[in-house]
């Protein structure tokens, strides 16, 4: 069976499933100026009404920002991290309900904010893959690996992230929110992606950046659950992880894991 080698131990797996947002792509490169500006947007508009927001304004979807107003972080536990559109839709609208908008109006005022913040996001298109991906999933593909994505973004938006860091080949399923029911944690996603990529949750790794991952893997009784923090406190949150890895570059993509087992054990001998 392949395999997936760290330095200190072997996961068998036929499959892996990848979320997107943090996990292939880096976070902040392409969603920093999109949440900023959604943010500002929605914080201008409350001003003109001579309202404000229920909360400082960042804390609306989990932002960290430096002493000049500039995102330099953002909550791993937070709706920015997990939440799908619609939530966050439905987090910013609601500050335009409580100032006066009427629900509706408040509804389509974000998704206006969210088409301006998209534009920008498109402009740019600054898909930076996480070290070592590129090399890895290759590796994966001769090792006969089936690779899958599941992601709170839609269907569509994840190809197209994909395609913008030259990686969609790889994959043989990508499950959006919008082809499930119940989003992350549910199992669903991870149920329906391991259906199309043909492969046992027994036989299957799950690897993410937020625990929500972690828990859709466990509760889908995957074999394993990795999750991947760049940064030193994102461990913290990963808390059903069965292995944390800072990048794709400690891990090694093998076709047969039982052979090299058995030759590292007559090396040892």
């Amino acid at each position: 069976m392949p395999a997936i080698r760290t330095e200190d131990r072997i996961f068998p797996c036929r499959g892996i499933l990848f979320d997107k947002d943090g996990t292939l792509l880096d976070f902040m490169a392409l969603w920093s100026d999109w949440a900023l500006t959604l943010t500002r947007l929605v914080e201008g508009q409350l001003t003109v009404m001579g309202a404000a927001a229920t909360v400082p304004a960042e804390n609306l979807l989990g932002l960290m920002l430096d002493t000049d107003g500039q995102m330099k972080g953002y909550d791993k536990t937070g709706p920015l991290a997990m939440g799908t559109e619609e939530e966050v839709t439905a987090i910013l609208a609601w500050q335009l309900y409580v100032a006066g908008v009427p629900w509706n109006e408040a509804l389509l005022q974000i998704r206006s904010f969210n088409t301006v913040a998209m534009q920008k996001l498109e402009e740019k298109r600054n898909a930076v893959p996480i070290r070592g991906l590129h090399g890895f999933l290759t590796r994966c593909e001769a090792a006969g690996i089936r690779l899958g994505v599941v992601t709170s973004d839609t269907t569509e938006g994840a190809v197209k992230h994909m395609d913008w860091l030259g990686i969609r080949k790889y994959f043989g399923s990508i499950v959006g929110r919008d082809r499930v029911i119940n989003g992350k944690p549910d199992p669903e996603m991870a149920e329906l992606a391991m259906g199309e990529l043909g492969i046992q949750a027994e036989d299957c790794l799950m690897i993410g950046d937020s625990n929500a991952d972690m828990m859709m893997g466990k509760l889908a009784g995957l074999y394993g659950t990795i999750g991947i923090a760049s940064e030193p406190d994102a461990a913290h949150y990963l808390v059903d992880a069965d292995w944390i890895i800072p990048d794709y570059t400690v891990m090694e993509p093998i076709a047969n894991a039982d052979s090299i087992t058995l030759k590292e054990d007559k090396q040892r001998e």
